[in-house]
């Protein structure tokens, strides 16, 4: 990590900071501060090569949940910061909520939600610059809902050209989707790459209705 250091930042600081390397954190959600992070071993998912288990496989393309993207982010970071599901303290601060919401309604900041019965029960955010996507974080009250909303989003980023998707920190969660960990100086070189490079989010249309066929075809190098 980086200094502990509270600073004051926007959005447009926000996305130099990400294009360098860093992102920021509070202590908890009471805390009014944020402060740079940049780890020394970086997490990242291989989009031409994630893990999906079998079972997940299943689930995905049974079509458990209705996928949204990007048409509530308010909800969305809401889940993200709740301590439902035994999750403890929260670096999702009002600071932060604020700024990614102001991103959010920029066009740099994104969804994936999952819905069933008219409720959403999983998703997550991050950003998108260049032919980078940043995970910011995510939250499921269904089951496999968060994993599910994943698959969509690493299909959404293979199919729109998308080269480098950071996940900050490997955990034992993310590792079974096949995230792994890479040298600073390594990261930097892949993620100049990235943000200097296009991509399409909106590789599906807006609005349009993405099957778990479909994404599990996009994850293979399908159209």
């Amino acid at each position: 990590m980086a200094d502990h250091q509270r600073i004051e930042i926007t959005p447009e600081i926000l996305l130099r900071a990400y294009a360098a390397g860093i992102f920021p954190m509070a202590e908890g959600a009471d805390d009014p501060g944020i402060y740079w992070v940049e780890p020394q071993q970086r997490g990242v998912f291989p989009l031409d090569a994630l893990h999906i288990p079998r079972r997940l496989a299943r689930t995905v393309r049974q079509d458990v949940f209705e996928i949204r993207v990007d048409t509530d982010f308010e909800a969305v970071i809401a889940g993200c910061a709740s301590p439902e599901n035994g999750r403890g303290r929260t670096w999702i601060n009002r600071r932060i909520r604020d700024l990614y919401g102001a991103l959010f309604d920029l066009g740099y900041c994104h969804t994936v939600e999952c819905w069933q019965a008219g409720r959403l029960v999983g998703g997550l955010y991050g950003i998108s610059l260049g032919a980078a996507f940043f995970g910011e974080s995510m939250f499921h009250r269904a089951r496999d809902a968060s994993k599910v909303a994943f698959v969509h989003l690493a299909a959404r980023l293979r199919r729109g050209g998308f080269l480098l998707l950071d996940a900050q920190f490997v955990t034992d969660h993310l590792a079974t989707l096949g995230a792994v960990e890479v040298a600073r100086r390594h990261y930097a070189g892949d993620l100049a790459a990235a943000v200097a490079a296009e991509a399409e989010w909106w590789s599906w249309p807006q609005g349009r209705a993405v099957s778990g066929g479909e994404a599990l075809q996009a994850l293979r190098g399908g159209a």
